[in-house]
């Protein structure tokens, strides 16, 4: 992953993305890259990912139970809205994380000053010398510091590790003991909806937190999966209609967002994710709620790809709600093929 992550994260790479503004194609792109039209809406490709992540059936046929989803729905809103979830039920971000956020923005900032602010978490340094002392990183001469670690990975291969190594164990945890595949399915989407994310936000946001606004953006689904799994063993429900998921999924953005206050995260990603849970049906205003509106999207489209629930030469339809140019987003879309369709 972390060879993925140099080729879309590195500044050789940014250095010549296309500007993602909703405006005109650059004729300057190839002509290859003109996406196929998908075969069916991005609205019910988002469906077929929300049925996926929460192992519900595809389709409810033709008389779903209003009636049963309405009662279980009701019971979800109880601990769902007006503030009832209790958000300590949520795994803790390490208390070192805010100053590393802040520390790893700064260009400035030392190795050895990096390093002190690691040595506070066991568990992080831990992480840092295992993907340093892998393959991809592998020297001629062993890794004899954390400093020398530090320095080996470099700003962007740090702010990775440290990102990943919170929000893998947060998405994992909040699908509950028993959503083990549940957790694992929105980190594999988490992954690549980060990827799509730093690939959009040139000329749009900064990269660093547009990557972690896409891994946060569906940390409340596994918390509603938790519950709705809980709900199901006591309310037979087979099948399910699309305005049933559509209630859990804004659910479980109220979640993420609170959750996102809970965990203290930067200002401009919070906005991001406020607005994403608010906007309906409505165009975003802020870049990076664009930016992950479409990074959700892509990374919705490969994931199923690869499970092959989605004919992998679909392409990404009309969006009112984010715009950008075609050919930008088939690029995207290209450039996560290549990163993980071999993962």
């Amino acid at each position: 992953m972390m060879g993925n992550w140099w080729r879309v994260f590195g500044r050789e790479r940014t250095a010549d993305l296309p500007t993602a503004r909703p405006a005109a194609p650059s004729a300057g792109l190839a002509a290859d890259a003109v996406p196929v039209q998908p075969a069916i809406p991005c609205d019910e490709i988002a469906e077929r990912f929300f049925r996926f992540i929460l192992s519900q059936p595809v389709s409810a046929g033709d008389n779903p139970n209003k009636v049963r989803e309405q009662a279980i729905l009701q019971r979800l809103r109880d601990q769902c809205e007006s503030g009832r979830f209790d958000v300590r039920s949520l795994p803790r971000m390490p208390t070192v994380l805010p100053q590393l956020m802040r520390a790893m923005k700064n260009d400035q900032l030392s190795g050895s000053q990096l390093a002190d602010l690691i040595k506070r978490d066991p568990v992080l340094v831990g992480e840092v010398m295992r993907v340093t002392g892998s393959v991809t990183y592998r020297t001629a001469h062993p890794i004899g510091s954390l400093q020398h670690a530090v320095v080996l990975l470099g700003q962007i291969g740090l702010r990775h590790v440290v990102t990943s190594y919170v929000m893998k164990p947060i998405l994992m945890a909040s699908a509950g003991t028993n959503g083990q595949l549940v957790g694992q399915r929105l980190w594999d989407h988490a992954e690549r909806c980060g990827h799509a994310a730093v690939y959009l936000s040139k000329g749009q946001c900064d990269a660093f937190e547009a990557y972690l606004v896409a891994l946060m953006g569906y940390s409340g689904l596994g918390a509603v999966g938790r519950m709705l799994d809980r709900e199901l063993q006591l309310t037979e429900l087979p099948a399910s209609s699309p305005a049933f998921i559509d209630e859990c999924v804004r659910l479980a953005a109220q979640l993420t967002v609170q959750a996102g206050q809970h965990w203290e995260l930067p200002p401009p990603v919070l906005e991001a994710l406020v607005e994403h849970a608010d906007h309906g049906s409505a165009a975003l205003a802020l870049p990076m709620s664009r930016v992950l509106h479409v990074a959700q999207r892509l990374a919705m489209y490969q994931l199923l790809s690869e499970q092959g629930l989605l004919d992998r030469d679909s392409g990404y339809g009309n969006d009112p709600i984010a715009t950008f140019p075609p050919q930008l987003l088939a690029r995207c879309q290209q450039d996560l093929r290549k990163s993980f369709d071999a993962a």
